[in-house]
């Protein structure tokens, strides 16, 4: 039991879900299967085919002849399309990680909340936005209380695809949630930057956190490192660009976000984020799932 890997299939296969298909190659607990598109000649789905994964441009409906073969999907599509596959999936008894604005499931950053939702069917990643700051509004929250956070996102233009600058209002919406929700604040807001800049500049977040009288600064300052070094360990090029500031009734944190370049470009750190959050969150799942089965085998055993 210990060695299988948990299958997995991706829906989308534009950018985010053929950088994800690269990030998977790597895990040891998880196995991908199909890659499912709608555009027949897309590079995503050709390059799927290339590594001998199974590949349909029909969309998600061509899985439900094949659902042995995957225990959990990816939703790398929009929010609208989600709708649908949520539906499905969950009548098909899969897992949906959702990487999509729909926020049809609770909200998950890996570092902060996820051992919460594993008993969930679908759980959604927030923003990448969420992925980089409420982790440090988190690291905050948990030594002091916090009335307020504000982070600004700025990213490179050429990183935000049409989705993104569609949705530009429920990123500022959904991340300031994701800022109270999970990081702990009272109350959030959130801004995003599409910078213009070429060459283009990788992610930079600056998150502005309230802080009470008398907080304890050396213990805010090392819930901080902490927590960037907890984030790291899934994504590499997520640092602190300068040591957190600290002002009368705030501490400011600067970070940047450098892709892994495995598809995407290192500057795409804001979709890198993403991609590496979800395998994350992911494999935590795939862990929860093998210790039920070993624990429902092991019942049968005693039982027999």
């Amino acid at each position: 039991m210990a060695s299988e890997k948990v299958k997995v299939a991706i829906i989308g296969s534009g950018n985010i879900g053929t950088d994800l298909m690269f990030k998977l190659r790597r895990s040891s607990v998880l196995e991908l299967t199909w890659m499912v598109g709608v555009v027949p000649d897309s590079d995503g789905l050709r390059r799927a085919r290339e590594l001998g994964y199974r590949t349909t441009h029909r969309g998600i409906d061509d899985l439900k002849d094949h659902l042995e073969d995957f225990e959990m999907a990816f939703d790398a599509t929009t929010a609208h399309a989600h709708y649908r596959h949520a539906e499905l999936l969950k009548q098909w008894g899969k897992i949906a990680i959702d990487l999509t604005p729909a926020a049809i499931g609770p909200y998950v950053i890996p570092v902060v909340n996820l051992d919460q939702y594993l008993d969930h069917q679908n759980v959604n990643l927030v923003t990448c936005g969420g992925q980089a700051t409420v982790p440090m509004v988190h690291a905050v929250s948990r030594v002091v209380p916090v009335k307020y956070a504000e982070i600004v996102s700025t990213v490179a233009s050429r990183s935000a695809g049409p989705g993104t600058r569609q949705n530009i209002d429920e990123f500022t919406e959904t991340t300031a949630r994701g800022l109270a929700e999970v990081g702990g604040a009272e109350e959030g807001k959130a801004i995003i930057i599409l910078n213009p800049a070429d060459p283009p500049i990788i992610m930079r977040n600056t998150v502005y956190v309230s802080l009470p009288k008398g907080a304890d600064r050396e213990a805010i300052r090392g819930s901080i490192e902490e927590m960037v070094a907890e984030v790291q360990r899934y994504v590499p090029g997520y640092h602190l660009k300068s040591p957190p500031i600290f002002d009368e009734d705030r501490v400011i944190i600067m970070l940047e976000v450098e892709g892994a370049g495995d598809y995407l470009p290192k500057y795409s750190g804001n979709l890198d984020i993403m991609t590496s959050a979800a395998v994350r969150v992911a494999e935590g799942f795939a862990s929860h799932l093998k210790a039920r089965k070993g624990r429902n085998e092991r019942r049968e055993e005693s039982r027999a």
